[in-house]
């Protein structure tokens, strides 16, 4: 009987063991697959100009002149563990205080976002900053923060770009996909006197909520156990986890207006997400919700309406440039 016992004990033991085990290589593997997918970075960067010039022809004459003469600058601050983080800046055609600081999407990077540099730059006459996010770009870093902890870095590019552009600006935070759910989080944050207004095109309400689906649609797994042990593992090894990283909490907490811009097409941060992150954030908002449009794809598959609905809500709040005419050719 004691022999059978102990036999069974050894069993249990040795299962739980292996489930263990199991579990710790799925939550690395994960971890890996999601926030250090180097492959999939490292193709984007090297093809970023071309990537860009092929989606949006009409950005090669602007982003080309800019370059040659100087005009898109580069500049780095330095991360909270000493990494370089980079971003790219260039002045308004006209001098201005109106500023945008631009945030791109998951595995993205500055150039890749530099259609919206296009809109507010070149179209509407604005100062324009885009960084590198963490591990993106040009940046140094360990892993991508999915937003979370890169919302301080962006309160800190805020910061570069006011003091670049003479000191007193009137400012609006543009983030699309990944940017916008950091646009989100940076919202809730106590913000300066020249934060005038934001605007998020199709961020998620958490980074558990995306994962969630993503584990379900890519894997067919649900949610219990893996999301929970990856979350741990990645405050255990990165210091935040996947549910404290959430733009709903944060744009519950955000005083200044927002334009929130969702495809009803978008099946990789769904549209359902828009409507509970619109209905928590207080105060001055506005909803456009873009009949067809897939993820990300509301600016390219409707440039003429995005950017007249993106200067008539931006400004109300950092002016209107009207010395400077809203451009779309």
């Amino acid at each position: 009987m004691k022999k059978s016992l102990k036999k069974s004990i050894g069993i249990v033991l040795a299962a739980l063991v292996a489930v263990g085990g199991l579990l710790a290589g799925g939550s690395f593997y994960m971890l890996s697959y999601v926030l250090r997918p180097d492959a999939v970075m490292a193709e984007k960067n090297a093809s970023s100009y071309e990537y860009m010039y092929a989606e949006y022809p009409f950005l090669a004459e602007w982003a080309d002149s800019l370059r040659s003469s100087g005009a898109l600058r580069d500049t780095v601050i330095v991360g909270d563990g000493g990494e370089r983080l980079h971003a790219v800046y260039a002045a308004a055609p006209e001098p201005t205080d109106r500023t945008a600081v631009i945030v791109h999407g998951y595995t993205d990077n500055a150039v890749r976002m530099l259609m919206i540099g296009y809109l507010y730059n070149h179209d509407l006459g604005c100062n324009i900053l885009l960084p590198d996010l963490h591990y993106h770009g040009e940046s140094e870093g360990r892993a991508i923060r999915m937003g979370w902890k890169d919302r301080l870095d962006v309160l800190r590019w805020m910061d570069v770009a006011n003091g670049l552009f003479g000191g007193r600006t009137r400012m609006v935070v543009h983030g699309i996909s990944m940017g916008a759910a950091t646009t989100m989080m940076v919202s809730g944050e106590p913000q300066r006197p020249y934060v005038k207004c934001f605007v998020e095109d199709c961020g998620y309400t958490s980074v558990w909520d995306e994962f969630r689906k993503e584990l379900r649609e890519q894997f067919s797994l649900p949610a219990f156990p893996l999301l929970y042990t990856a979350s741990w593992l990645c405050d255990l090894k990165y210091g935040w986890s996947f549910r404290e990283a959430s733009a709903l909490r944060q744009v519950a907490k955000c005083e200044l207006p927002m334009l929130f811009i969702h495809g009803d097409a978008d099946d990789f941060v769904p549209t359902r997400m828009v409507y509970p992150l619109y209905e928590a954030k207080p105060g001055e908002k506005e909803l456009w919700v873009v009949p067809g449009a897939a993820h990300a794809m509301s600016y390219r598959d409707n440039r003429a309406e995005y950017t007249r609905r993106v200067a008539e809500f931006v400004g109300r709040y950092v002016g209107d440039g009207s010395a400077q005419p809203v451009r779309t050719d």
